[in-house]
């Protein structure tokens, strides 16, 4: 017992009127803004318009929030949003999904990239790799301080009971279990430190799609390797084919992309200039 970690801190860092803000949306905040400076560091170095910026920014806010969010109601929920069609805007109640999210950036991106002929799709998905690896690892530890997406069981001496989820959630009981949004933490910013150094020292020789294949790769070759210490989100994932969860079988092409894309840039024919 002296040997288990308990976590009871309250979402909500505090409660001024009608102001409630939460550790997970500083946290996310704080991911889009380092990214900016992250981005305003590559876009110095490679003489590109730091005006475009401000508008890089506003399509990947609208991206992520709105490929998060439709990707969680079609993929974990949608008998429930389609039966309740007014639920579908109220993300304030939770229901974000980072595979919907992540599909949301890259269309955002192309939108984006359309109408700059001097930042090309997979340039800019290349540099927008390491941020986005950075904000991945801070929403987790908001899914931390949240209480949410837990492990399950442990006898390791780091488990953490999750006082806050017991009281308030049916079915999950006061027990070490395994803090999986920390161990996605931790490795998603590891993901992220490779990210940087590889863009620090090839800059603008950086072959194309070597950056976000490794991202892809990465990322999401811990995601499915985690799953198997995560609780199941949905009743229905026990009906899926292998036992693999909706998170796993959504991983499994992502991986296959990001393999693709770093083989295509080692081949010897590549180069930065590479569409």
């Amino acid at each position: 017992m002296l040997l288990q970690i308990h976590w009871d801190v309250d979402p909500t860092i505090l409660r001024w009127g009608v102001l409630a803000p939460r550790w997970y949306g500083l946290l996310f905040a704080l991911g889009f803004l380092i990214g900016f400076y992250l981005m305003r560091h590559v876009f110095e170095r490679e003489d590109k318009p730091e005006e475009d910026l401000d508008y890089l920014l506003f399509y990947l806010l609208g991206g992520t929030i709105l490929g998060a969010r439709l990707g969680h109601i079609l993929f974990y929920a949608p008998g429930y949003y389609f039966s309740n069609p007014l639920e579908i805007p109220m993300i304030q109640r939770g229901g974000l999904a980072s595979h919907g999210g992540l599909i949301g950036v890259v269309l955002a991106i192309w939108l984006y990239c359309r109408r700059r002929e001097d930042q090309p799709f997979l340039w800019l998905l290349d540099r927008l790799a390491a941020p986005v690896a950075l904000t991945g690892s801070l929403i987790r530890l908001g899914n931390f301080f949240n209480s949410e997406i837990l492990g399950v069981p442990t006898d390791l001496p780091w488990g953490v009971v999750f006082e806050r989820a017991a009281r308030v959630r049916r079915g999950i009981e006061a027990v070490p279990l395994h803090p999986v949004q920390l161990y996605e933490s931790i490795c998603y910013f590891l993901v992220f430190g490779l990210l940087w150094r590889l863009y620090q020292q090839q800059g603008a020789e950086t072959p194309r799609g070597q950056l976000v294949g490794l991202f892809f790769t990465l990322i999401f070759g811990v995601r499915i390797v985690l799953e198997f210490f995560k609780m199941r989100q949905i009743h229905f994932e026990a009906a899926l084919p292998m036992g693999l969860s909706m998170g796993q079988l959504l991983s499994v092409p992502a991986v296959a992309v990001g393999l693709w894309l770093w083989q295509r840039a080692s081949t010897p024919s590549s180069s930065p200039a590479r569409a």
